[in-house]
């Protein structure tokens, strides 16, 4: 006889028949039913988390929400996924992710990889029916942003980027206050994030420690000798550029996230035309860009320049803007009334009245969110928009590899938003794909 599966309905069945027949009284908690409030367990999100480093902590916010839990982690380096499934009381955890999206039981999963990885896990997993949530920076390359398209336009899921600063009650009341006139109309935008970091030369090879599945943290990346500080640290992962373009993308993409919510609500694109300078590393193993100062034009003339911050703190005075107060990352809107600066959990603006308009900046209003992990789950359930969208992640994204394009072949840069190409250089466009470590694919 076939055996039955033993389900989180098939139990409530058998035990209410059960109940009934016997004549005992049926008592079930409101929790496992789903009344009063709660979310019955079957109806929750079931959330697995694929890396446990440390952008991975932020996730333990799925298990305090009523509509989300994590059932399973997954990291080639054993002690930290054991670490994170002993933390958070999972019971299940994995070296390798492609035994997690054949889960059945799994709807979405949590990414927070390093940045290579980024693309092709976001990838597999659409393609295994699972929604996908992703830190920050989007791809590796500006060919793996447009391939990222395929998650919503060809698999149909849901797709949430990891710039929780949209789910700031200050960053989106900034943004709202120029979106609704306060400022004027806008001329000019100033963005700027932290520096990155340059190093010695590339470490000596050492041997493989136990509890390390090596070849599939390498995974699409070049093959490579190891040594403990290209897997145990984060700055390998921010600032090697075989895993990442440093903070060009790294931080910028959180004001330039901010840029492009103000964008795509203006029906601004992104800029066509892209000049920039900045510092590569020389004989470090650390070699992605640490300094940039990168000038860029939209079609209507509106300009845009992104900065580190260390430049920025050289840049911004000269503006002479009084009571603007420097931060480490900020979007700065600069219009023919005033200025607004949006940066986490705060905004500024150039006079009294604009700040006091944050009450109710206007008619038009960006969508809110008080946690981004919430509105992801909330997005996954309602199968509407979340609030960092998929278009909007790309568009900006692209920006800053327009960016980082431009220092490393010195030429300056179009992009074509028909075409979806970059324009102007053949040393660019090769640029825009790169090689992946067989048997990796997108």
């Amino acid at each position: 006889m076939k055996q039955t599966e033993l389900t989180r309905r098939n139990f409530l069945k058998t035990s209410l028949s059960a109940s009934a027949i016997l004549g005992f009284p049926t008592i079930i908690p409101s929790v496992v039913l789903g009344q009063n409030g709660a979310v019955a367990p079957s109806n929750r999100v079931n959330v697995a988390l694929l890396a446990c480093g440390s952008r991975s902590k932020s996730a333990a916010s799925y298990n305090r929400y009523a509509k989300s839990q994590i059932i399973a982690v997954c990291d080639p380096i054993l002690e930290r996924r054991v670490e994170r499934a002993a933390d958070w009381n999972v019971p299940h955890h994995y070296n390798d992710f492609r035994d997690v999206l054949a889960r059945d039981d799994v709807d979405a999963v949590h990414i927070s990889t390093g940045d290579y990885w980024h693309i092709p896990m976001s990838l597999a997993a659409a393609r295994a029916g699972k929604d996908v949530y992703c830190e920050k920076p989007l791809g590796l390359t500006i060919g793996q942003d447009l391939a990222a398209r395929a998650i919503v336009d060809d698999y149909g899921r849901i797709f949430q980027y990891g710039t929780q600063q949209r789910s700031s009650a200050a960053c989106r009341i900034g943004i709202e206050l120029v979106l609704n006139g306060h400022i004027g109309d806008v001329k000019e935008i100033y963005v700027w994030a932290p520096e990155g970091r340059s190093g010695g030369p590339t470490p000596t090879e050492e041997p493989i420690p136990e509890g390390l599945d090596y070849d599939l943290w390498l995974g699409p990346a070049p093959q490579a000798p190891y040594f403990r500080p290209r897997c145990y640290t984060s700055q390998s992962a921010w600032f090697h550029y075989d895993y990442g373009i440093g903070f060009v993308a790294g931080w910028g993409a959180h004001p330039m996230d901010q840029l492009q919510w103000w964008a795509d609500h203006s029906n601004m694109g992104i800029p066509h035309t892209y000049k920039a300078s900045g510092t590569v590393p020389e004989n470090s193993y650390y070699n992605a860009v640490t300094h940039w100062d990168m000038e860029a034009q939209y079609k209507n003339g509106t300009k845009l320049r992104f900065l580190d911050t260390e430049t920025a703190h050289q840049v911004i005075p000269s503006l002479n803007l009084e009571g603007l107060k420097m931060q480490k990352n900020c979007t700065l809107f600069m219009g023919t009334d005033g200025w607004v600066a949006v940066t986490r959990g705060v905004f500024q603006a150039s006079r009294d009245e604009i700040r006091r308009a944050g009450r109710d900046p206007g008619p038009i209003k960006l969508p809110q969110s008080k946690d981004h992990n919430h509105n992801f789950v909330d997005s996954v359930l309602s199968r509407e928009q979340p609030i960092s969208t998929l278009n909007s992640a790309i568009q900006s994204d692209i920006m800053c590899h327009m960016t980082d394009l431009s220092i490393r072949t010195n030429e300056t840069l179009s992009w074509d938003p028909v075409k979806q190409t970059v324009v102007g250089s053949e040393d660019a466009v090769s640029r825009m794909q790169r090689p992946m470590r067989s048997p990796w694919t997108l």
